[in-house]
């Protein structure tokens, strides 16, 4: 069995590029929009599908644009919706500045009724759950519901990803559910309280939450690509040369979608950081979230060149 379920929230994605962002009451002229799918849950169950695994995604929609908007990004992937719509609340969005130079960005997110995820909707997808071969989640939605699935998914036999994003602090125990925790620097330093800026410090971040709990520990880099520990020892794959970086938005989500479906079909650990930092490195040189994660074959043909 090779399902990859993921919990977590669908926006629609309003993003601006300019020069820079502008200050507290000050206006800017922009260089570009862009309207699309987003949300780090639906990213993440987007690229696992369009990796070639077979991937449902839990959640709560309105009934509106945007919930059309995320069906219609769904199947284009491939993705297997398990879902309520909701008649009294929105579906969510999220603003993006991205930062012309460079790529970089910063995000405001509103989950809309997702935010009302409830232990309750989860046991409503607990036999899907307990069934697949690898689950994931991030904080988008309540903590309470995302620690119910990591129960359900540990009990089940699934093997577990949290992706502690946006940063929070989490409940006691819930690093004990996760076979792996996946992180970026930010999230890392909230968690442990060790800045990240070079792969000694990564290191002892990830030994840190090794110690907190979790079972194994990416912690992704960025441009230096992943930083995979267990077992005390710890293993630093490179990100891919693969141009231009064009937007960095979805980038840790490509990561995670590519890691899941990559452990889903068996691979090893190292290999599926390996095949997570190649299905990032595609992402990134393209505009948008989720309609930028590559495909099965995209991403084989950069493992092959590199």
């Amino acid at each position: 069995m090779t399902r990859v379920v993921i919990l977590g929230v669908f926006v629609a994605d309003t993003a601006y590029r300019a020069a820079r962002a502008p200050q507290m009451g000050e206006t800017i002229m922009g260089e570009g929009f862009a309207l699309g799918p987003g949300g780090k849950g639906s990213n993440q169950a987007v690229a696992s599908a369009r990796a070639g695994v077979e991937t449902h995604f839990i959640t709560r929609l309105g009934r509106d644009t945007f919930a059309e908007m995320a069906l219609k990004t769904w199947a284009d992937a491939g993705v297997t919706p398990a879902i309520t719509q909701h008649e009294d609340g929105y579906t969510g969005a999220a603003y993006i500045f991205v930062e012309a130079g460079t790529g970089n960005n910063a995000i405001i997110v509103c989950p809309g009724v997702a935010g009302s995820i409830s232990p309750a909707d989860v046991d409503a997808r607990a036999e899907l759950i307990s069934n697949a071969a690898v689950f994931v989640t991030q904080l988008e939605q309540p903590m309470d519901a995302a620690m119910h699935a990591l129960q359900i998914a540990r009990e089940g036999g699934a093997t577990t990803i949290l992706n502690p994003a946006p940063a929070a602090t989490l409940p006691d125990g819930m690093l004990a559910l996760c076979d792996y925790v996946t992180p970026n620097e930010t999230e890392a330093e909230a968690l442990t309280g060790i800045a990240v800026t070079s792969l000694e410090d990564a290191t002892r971040a990830a030994v840190e939450l090794s110690r907190m709990g979790a079972r194994a520990v990416v912690i992704t880099l960025g441009e230096k690509g992943a930083l995979y520990h267990a077992g005390g020892q710890s293993v630093h794959v490179a990100a891919f040369d693969t141009g231009p970086v064009v937007e960095t938005a979805g980038a840790g989500d490509a990561f995670n979608g590519g890691f899941a479906a990559a452990l889903a079909t068996g691979l090893d650990p190292v290999t599926a950081v390996r095949f997570g930092c190649a299905t990032a490195s595609i992402s990134v040189t393209r505009s948008g979230t989720a309609p930028s994660m590559p495909s099965l074959t995209e991403i084989n043909a950069l493992l092959q060149r590199q």
